[in-house]
């Protein structure tokens, strides 16, 4: 992995970029901080045939990944793509976002304060989120959508700065037009998959300028910090 655009001291990191130099790359200027992590191929796709993004994920894209998960305090997702995904429990507490508030099933059972919802008063599932989770472990922001900045504000009220977000592609467009993000994550991985498959963003028209911070190489894949 190589540094081709990044801070005045990436020039000093020569031959393989180590561990340690990664996490510095990808280090957030400041707290609290939320950053998107999406991966998609270069004509566009965030899945595979499988409809997962696993499927289209190398290993360059998988240490960033873990990267970011160790720095992170906690995980927003949405509920739909922790479930396509089969998202199990990862070392920080997961937050699942959702209008309907159903829980997915790896996600059910783990110890109190290890998953959490945030959804919305008109649910589907609120009662039966609130009897799996904990009512203190499901938060309501909003009557018909969630309220993202409010779920911003909650984290960091329990201490949770530094905000990892993996998308979905819902969940990143809603993200960013509601001004909540910081920062998009996006590795672009060397493949042409055509097909119908979902872009990154999913939902209304958005024109959002950003910011190039960062961009690696490791062997034809693109590895980029954009902020907002």
């Amino acid at each position: 992995m190589r540094v081709l655009i990044g801070p005045a001291h990436a020039g000093e990191m020569t031959g393989k970029v180590t561990d340690e130099e990664l996490a510095e790359l990808y280090a957030a200027p400041a707290t609290p901080w939320l950053r998107v992590n999406m991966v998609s191929t270069v004509d566009g796709s965030a899945t595979g045939d499988s409809g997962r993004s696993g499927s289209i994920n190398n290993a360059a894209d998988k240490r960033v990944f873990d990267t970011l998960r160790r720095w992170a305090d906690v995980i927003v997702v949405g509920a739909g793509t922790a479930r396509t995904e089969g998202y199990g429990p990862a070392r920080a507490p997961i937050v699942l976002v959702s209008r309907r508030a159903e829980v997915p099933d790896k996600l059910r059972g783990l110890e109190p304060g290890r998953v959490l919802m945030a959804t919305c008063a008109h649910a589907e599932h609120l009662d039966e989120a609130r009897e799996l989770l904990g009512e203190e472990h499901v938060l309501v922001l909003g009557s018909h959508r969630v309220d993202l900045a409010e779920l911003r504000t909650r984290l960091v009220d329990r201490g949770w700065t530094r905000i990892l977000s993996e998308g979905g592609p819902h969940l990143l467009h809603d993200l960013v037009a509601q001004e909540v993000a910081n920062e998009l994550t996006c590795t672009y991985v060397p493949r042409l998959v055509a097909g119908s498959h979902p872009r990154i963003t999913d939902g209304p028209g958005l024109d959002v300028p950003l910011t190039l911070h960062t961009l690696l190489e490791e062997d034809g894949t693109l590895l980029g910090r954009w902020l907002l």
